[in-house]
């Protein structure tokens, strides 16, 4: 079967959506919400995006989704049947249901290693880099998360999951994922229970110890509560957005590079492999000699801290 992928219908809506948000703001005195030059450069790589995505996303779809699939799901008599014995999986209203619940479970892990491997954080933190929380930011996407992103999702196809159904979930959770990115939107009641939220993903973006690599969710928080990386937003605490190690440029190509270029003069300040290596690999922070720290460490220092002066913790003003 054919099926369009839903973000081909979501980019004018997306830049509908900013547009009037925009408007909104500066009608209501939120200056501070949208900067000029800074929603220029996320327009310029959401633009970049949407042109270098498609071109990809039609190889992965191809050569990728479509090679395992066939691999790991052979026609027998002219049925499918997947290598772990069982017919693949068809077109029910309850597959879709199924395969949007392991797009999200993929997307959880795909989203929190960007976060804890410095390697895909260098790709990631450009969506990150912006101080400013709003729909513009939705789009601020690197460019070379497209390049592994997909291998993340590869395993859907491999059990069963017709690679198209896979392109459409993914298109559908770039939707919600958009839409998250406005502080107009309230918290939800029940649904901040079942629902990774706006003030979730405020959470998410904010660069207060407290709420560093928190709320990597798609659709849900469930996972995040299963493996401990959910915080709900609070009320007292002053949120701060960005990133603590600002590009402080918006210069697309420095926003897009800034990261890569900080490895490498970082894999210069140690001899050993094993140091090098953990510089590209291991977690954003992570030093040889202590000179900077991992979130984990960020944390840890922050709460030893807060235990013996509570004064230190970053709450509203009165």
């Amino acid at each position: 079967m054919d099926f369009t992928n839903p973000l081909v219908y979501g980019v004018p809506v997306f830049i509908a959506f900013i547009l009037f948000e925009l408007t909104y703001s500066k009608a209501h005195g939120d200056n501070h919400l949208y900067n000029w030059k800074d929603l220029a450069a996320s327009g310029f790589m959401g633009v970049g995006s949407a042109i270098l995505g498609p071109l990809f996303k039609v190889i992965f779809a191809i050569v990728l989704f479509e090679g395992v699939y066939e691999l790991c799901n052979p026609l027998v008599d002219g049925v499918r049947q997947n290598f772990l014995g069982y017919e693949s999986f068809g077109y029910a209203w309850y597959v879709w249901i199924l395969c949007q619940l392991a797009d999200d479970f993929t997307y959880y892990w795909f989203h929190r290693a960007n976060h804890e491997i410095r390697l895909l954080w260098a790709a990631h933190i450009v969506h990150h880099s912006s101080d400013n929380f709003n729909l513009g930011t939705a789009v601020r996407n690197g460019w070379f998360t497209i390049l592994y992103k997909p291998l993340f999702y590869m395993w859907m196809t491999a059990i069963g999951f017709p690679p198209e159904m896979v392109v459409v979930c993914l298109g559908i959770e770039a939707l919600w994922q958009f839409q998250l990115h406005s502080v107009y939107v309230p918290k939800l009641g029940f649904l901040e229970k079942i629902f990774n939220t706006h003030t979730m993903h405020q959470v998410h973006h904010a660069q207060n110890v407290e709420y560093l690599d928190k709320n990597h969710g798609g659709f849900l928080n469930i996972f995040d509560k299963i493996f401990g990386t959910w915080k709900e937003l609070d009320d007292d605490i002053d949120v701060k957005y960005g990133v603590i190690h600002s590009p402080e440029s918006y210069n697309p190509v420095v926003i897009l590079t800034h990261e890569f270029k900080d490895i490498w003069n970082d894999m210069k300040k140690s001899k050993k492999l094993s140091h090098k290596l953990m510089y590209v690999f291991g977690p954003p922070g992570w030093s040889h000699d202590g000179s900077t720290l991992t979130v984990k460490q960020q944390q840890k220092l922050h709460y030893q801290q807060k235990k013996l002066n509570p004064e230190l913790a970053f709450h509203r003003p009165n």
